[in-house]
C-alpha cells in the first residue's frame, strides 16, 4: 500500500489546483487565452505552475517507490512534507510581486536537496535488500 505517498501526492495535487485555478484566474481577467499576453503576473502564475508540474513528479515517483519497497513510514514521509514546503516557499516567492528571489532559491534549495535525498534514500534502500536482505 502506497499510504504516506497518498497522502504527500494528495497534498501536492491540492497545491497545483490552487497554482492552476491562479493561473487561470488571471487568463480571464486579462483577457488571455494563450501566452502572457505581456501581463508580468500572468507570467509569473504560468511559472509557478510550470516549474510545479517539472519537478513534483519526479519526487512522487521516488516517494513511491520508496514506499513500495518497504521503506519506513517516517522515511518516506520526512523528505514528502520537505518536497511539499519547498514547493510552497517556491511558489509564494515567485508569485508575489516583486518576486521574491530569496524565497525562490530557498524553496529551489528544498526542492532540490530533496530530490537528490530521495534519489540517494531509493539507492542504499535498494542496494541495502538486495544485497543484505536477499543475501540471507
Amino acid at each position: 500500500m502506497l499510504l504516506v505517498t497518498s497522502i504527500i501526492a494528495s497534498v501536492l495535487t491540492i497545491i497545483f489546483i490552487k497554482l492552476s485555478f491562479a493561473v487561470i484566474g488571471l487568463r480571464r481577467k486579462n483577457k488571455v487565452g494563450l501566452g502572457s499576453g505581456g501581463y508580468e503576473d500572468l507570467e509569473r502564475a504560468i511559472r509557478a505552475q510550470g516549474n510545479f508540474a517539472e519537478y513534483v513528479p519526479f519526487g512522487i515517483i521516488l516517494i513511491a517507490c520508496l514506499e513500495l519497497n518497504g521503506a519506513p513510514w517516517w522515511l518516506v514521509a520526512i523528505p514528502g512534507v520537505a518536497l511539499i514546503i519547498g514547493r510552497l516557499i517556491h511558489a509564494k516567492g515567485i508569485n508575489v510581486p516583486p518576486p521574491d528571489f530569496s524565497k525562490r532559491i530557498l524553496g529551489m534549495k528544498f526542492t532540490f536537496n530533496t530530490l537528490i535525498a530521495l534519489v540517494v534514500l531509493n539507492l542504499v534502500w535498494s542496494l541495502y535488500l538486495l544485497f543484505v536482505l536477499e543475501g540471507k
